[in-house]
């Protein structure tokens, strides 16, 4: 393949994920865009009825019982002659660690606001890794066919609270009951909606100017007035668009409109395609690795296990970062110095798949496999590029977990070694152990004993007993000078447990936040860090 065929396809990638708060309709949105996308006929419902199909996005048996999304999931389509890469993201707090992973490997977020209530906790937090990241964000008021708050005010709330400036560029035509579409305030036209069953199907639309006749009689009197107010008071404010600050993050496009009914759908993903940014280049050992470089690159930003229960395999996530991905190519995985085959390469579509033959930096694939991957490792053509992308968290929350049935033992193990794999939940090695096996267990939320819990049941027919325990923090520790040998132990706090994690680090668990303070007052000779040491390199 040529230089310029490569930049060709890469300038094509488009790779962003869907955040929010929980219920805000983020994995209805993502329905949506498939929808119009043209990769779903008919869109699902996240709280399906007995008539209706489960989410596309949604695939966990958890999922498809609660409604709601606890592993993210990589769906990709084309459109317009863009390929667009979608990763739904979870948004209950205790699944932040599988978003911000996800977080990494996109290069903008569509961040879903419920117009009824606003910018609600997780929301917040969602978009101070954004900006963290630079990572540049479009905004979608979501459920303007419920009573919404006033879009002016929910505009003001984007910049007071989150400290962005807004630019909308569609505006909603009333709300509730009598919301009727919205006004293209880039095109100077309104399009108008029709309600279909269930939002099922793409909603039909005519295209009018503002003061067309037919706009007046589909308003009411007042609302049509009240929208004719606005529309003068954002042109008198007389803020332009500026796509610098755009993909800089400091200026957030706005869309208004109902996922559930399609209304505004379209709009927003029209216009996204032509304003978000292509891949961009990301940093190795702090140099600047371009996505059309010759050498292929990409890091492993998420594993899952059993998305297929018939293979009982393992997926591992990649973002390609730079070069041309191409079945059956031998890769350096960077970590260990070996040599890998990616012979068994997929593109997701929840649990459907289809083999990839050859992607590009910007795209999301699956190497499906045991691999000896772990989340954050780079793979590559060229040994020397090594991305330290991924963010480690501490847990807070631990337990131990008991097999219930000495008989089903094997696939408890086999059950927990998948799930480990996957990175949510962590596993600990108290220095004291004796007796049984019964595994420690840390994670970021307590929702997240209760996934493993029923994945454990329903996938691997393990039963198990959660006993929580009382720890609060976790440290990571090692001398501040030289080198730490097994033998270099920490002076203890009451309640204090030491533990070693996967890589042999040494772990404290406290179970407060004064025990942390005088604990770290007796180990002035120790670095203790919030955040887990990165796996050693091996020779």
């Amino acid at each position: 393949m040529s230089n310029a065929e490569l930049q060709r396809e890469v300038a094509r990638r488009r790779s962003f994920a869907i955040i929010s708060h929980p219920d805000a309709g983020k994995t209805t949105l993502t329905e949506k865009f498939l929808l119009y996308g043209g990769a779903l006929q008919l869109a699902g419902s996240v709280t399906a009825r007995k008539n209706q199909r489960a989410t596309t996005s949604d695939w966990m048996e958890l999922e498809k019982q609660r409604g709601i999304s606890v592993s993210s999931t990589v769906l990709q389509f084309d459109y317009k002659d863009r390929v667009i890469n979608i990763l739904d993201t979870p948004g209950h707090k205790d699944f932040s660690e599988d978003t911000y992973r996800v977080l990494t490997a996109v290069d903008a977020a569509v961040m879903v606001v419920d117009a009824g209530k606003g910018i609600e906790s997780q929301t917040r937090k969602l978009f101070e890794v954004c900006r963290k990241r630079g990572v540049p964000i479009f905004t979608f008021m979501n459920k303007l066919d419920r009573p919404a708050r006033p879009p002016l005010e929910l505009l003001d709330e984007l910049e007071s609270v989150l400290g962005i400036d807004a630019i909308p560029l569609n505006w909603p035509l009333g709300d509730g009951p009598r919301f009727r579409g919205v006004f293209d305030r880039e095109e100077k036209q309104v399009h108008l909606f029709e309600r279909t069953p269930g939002g099922a199907f793409r909603a039909p639309e005519s295209v009018n100017d503002i003061s067309d006749p037919i706009v007046r009689e589909k308003l009411d009197s007042d609302v049509y007035d009240q929208v004719t107010e606005e529309l003068e008071l954002l042109e008198g404010a007389g803020a332009g668009f500026d796509y610098e600050a755009v993909a800089a993050g400091e200026l957030t496009p706005v869309f208004f409109g109902s996922a559930a009914n399609n209304f505004g759908v379209q709009l927003l993903l029209d216009r996204f395609i032509e304003l978000a940014p292509p891949p961009a280049s990301r940093t190795s050992n702090g140099e600047e690795v371009a996505p059309t470089s010759e050498d292929f690159s990409a890091f492993v930003f998420k594993i899952q296990a059993n998305m297929n229960p018939k293979h009982r395999d393992r997926v591992s996530f990649i973002r390609i970062v730079s070069g041309r991905f191409e079945r059956d190519m031998n890769v350096i995985h960077t970590r260990t110095g070996e040599k890998v085959r990616l012979s068994n390469s997929m593109r997701l579509f929840a649990q459907d798949r289809e083999t990839v033959d050859d992607a590009f930096a910007g795209d999301v694939a699956g190497l499906v496999g045991n691999h000896d991957f772990l989340i954050g490792d780079t793979l590559s053509s060229n040994k020397d590029i090594a991305f330290d992308e991924i963010p480690r968290f501490a847990p807070e929350c631990f337990a131990y977990l008991h097999n219930a049935s000495t008989a089903k033992f094997k696939r408890f193990r086999a059950g927990l070694a998948q799930m480990l794999k996957e990175g949510v939940v962590m596993e600990f090695q108290p220095l004291d152990t004796t007796g049984a096996y019964v595994p420690l267990l840390g994670a970021v939320g307590p929702l997240q004993f209760e996934v493993l819990q029923h994945r454990l049941q329903g996938e691997y027919d393990a039963e198990t007993r959660i006993e929580h325990a009382s720890w609060g923090f976790s440290r990571w520790m090692r001398k501040k000078e030289g080198e730490t040998t097994p033998e270099d132990l920490p002076e203890l706090s009451m309640d204090v447990k030491l533990v070693r994690d996967l890589h042999g680090h040494l772990v404290a668990l406290i179970p407060s936040e004064w025990t942390l303070g005088t604990f770290t007052e007796k180990n002035a000779d120790w670095e203790i860090s919030d955040s887990p040491f990165p796996p050693p390199v091996e020779p």
